[in-house]
């Protein structure tokens, strides 16, 4: 299992100054709060999934299985 940057840097850089605009909160999301903070709550259930591999919700992170 790898967690990587997306590899589209304008996605990265828009999330990443979504992030600092929101304090680190995800920008993607209406509410602020522990659950919503980078790296967030239903990403961090996605990557203890053994089979899950994909983007989190903003698409920011990309889990893959196989690196």
């Amino acid at each position: 299992m790898k967690i990587r940057l997306n590899e589209d840097e304008e996605v990265v850089r828009t999330v990443k100054e979504g992030l600092k605009r929101t304090g680190g909160y995800c920008p993607c999301r209406l509410q602020r709060t522990q659950e919503t903070k980078c790296i967030c709550k239903e990403f961090r259930e996605q990557i203890a999934d053994p089979n899950f591999e994909g983007y989190c919700h903003c698409m920011l992170y990309y889990k893959s299985l196989n690196e």
